[in-house]
Order: structure tokens, then sequence, then C-alpha cells
């Protein structure tokens, strides 16, 4: 699918992606085409921009999970959102596809996670432990296959792998998460999250935006009853 078929929102200072799952926001050692490049590109094409062109990548989403992703086509526009994802004046909120029904219906978890820089994962642990740090999100069971159950999750705090860490401690891996114990990998390599929703005050307008990516039209995702996506 083409970048231009997946364009949220643009304006003169934002544009919002809906990241395809397996795609990396940010170039890294695998030296594959990411997406970040691909906005660069899609601008200097489209408003056919001579020489280098700037976009700025304002937050963050792990390669296997797909969603909305937020630029900044100024660098005005970048510092100011910056500062919102800093001071949590940007609110994430995300679907996820798990096997087992959570514990409650909805409920806000709060855990000290500590992060492990050879293995790429986090891991929950006993508050004063050295460099943990709290991770807090709330989840709703929103919908349901006969398979999965679908759950809304809302970010309050962004540590490494927080979604997928935290559900697996309380025994719901993410589909697909090999990572963090789902016993099967997903076909593409994805798993099943999927960053939903951003809301935000925008930077420049001060209007209040909220947008919304619509999920991959993709088995078990498609077959998903309760929500409306």
């Amino acid at each position: 699918m083409k970048l231009s078929d997946r364009i949220l929102y643009e304006d003169n200072h934002l544009i919002v992606v809906n990241k395809l799952p397996s795609e990396i926001v940010q170039a890294d050692k695998t030296g594959d085409v990411c997406l970040l490049d691909d906005v660069k590109q899609y601008i200097k094409e489209k408003y056919d921009k001579p020489g280098n062109v700037f976009a700025g990548l304002v937050h963050r989403i792990d390669r296997p999970v797909s969603g909305a992703v937020v630029f900044a086509k100024t660098s005005k526009a970048l510092s100011r959102m910056t500062v919102k994802v800093k001071d949590r004046d940007f609110r994430k909120t995300y679907l996820a596809l798990v096997k087992n029904h959570p514990p409650k219906q909805a409920d806000v978890l709060e855990d000290f996670i500590v992060k492990n820089e050879k293995m790429n994962k986090s891991f929950v642990v006993s508050e004063g432990t050295k460099e943990a740090k709290l991770a807090r999100l709330s989840y709703r069971v929103v919908g349901k296959s006969e398979t999965f159950y679908l759950l809304e999750v809302e970010l309050f705090t962004g540590r490494h792998h927080q979604i997928r860490c935290q559900l697996a401690h309380i025994g719901c891996p993410i589909r697909g998460d090999l990572k963090y114990g789902y016993p099967r990998s997903n076909p593409d390599a994805s798993i099943s999250l999927h960053a939903w929703r951003v809301a935000f005050e925008h930077p420049v307008t001060k209007e209040q935006i909220e947008i919304t990516a619509p999920l991959p039209d993709v088995s078990p995702w498609n077959q998903i009853k309760g929500l409306s996506c």
C-alpha cells in the first residue's frame, strides 16, 4: 500500500501515518527502509521541494506494532510536540488481541518494570529494584471473536515494551508476541497490537486533534465483534 493511501492527517505542520505491521519507524542496524525516510520522500515529491526535506519523529512504536505515528513537518512543530509527549499531554490508545480473558473486565495496572538491554525486553520487578520505573496503563475488554479478546489500552507512561510486558504479566500475552510468552508467531512477524488513536492539542492552531487509525483488514482483526473500528 502506498504511503499516500495511509495518511490519516496532514496540514502544514504535522503528518500522521498508519504504520504497517513490521515496518520500522526510524532507521536501525537492519538497514531496512524506514517510515521516516518514506515520509520525507513523500513530502519532497508532493510539494516539489529541492534538497533535503525536514520531517521529525514525534513518538515511536515498536516494529511489530501497527497504527498511528505522528511526524512534524517543521522544527517548531517538532519541538512543541516533543514537549507535549514529555508532559503526557499526548493521549495514546491502543488495541490488543489476547487469547486469555484478563482477570477483570477493566482495570488500571501499575507495575515497576526494568529494561534488559541485552535481551531488548522489559520485566516486572518489585518496587525499589535498581533502575525500575513505574509503568501505568488502563485496559478494558471491548470486543471478542471465537478465539480472541480485544482490549482497549490507554497508556499513562511511556516505558519500553510497556503494554506487551504488563499484559503478559497478568497472563494475557499479545497474539504473536513470542518475546512475552505467546506460543506462536504471526505469519508476518507482527504482533496484534495496534496504535489505534492519538489525541493532542495542535502545536500551532491549538485545535484539539483526535486521529483514529483503521485496523489491519486481515484476520483475526476483521473478525472481532463489539467495537466499531
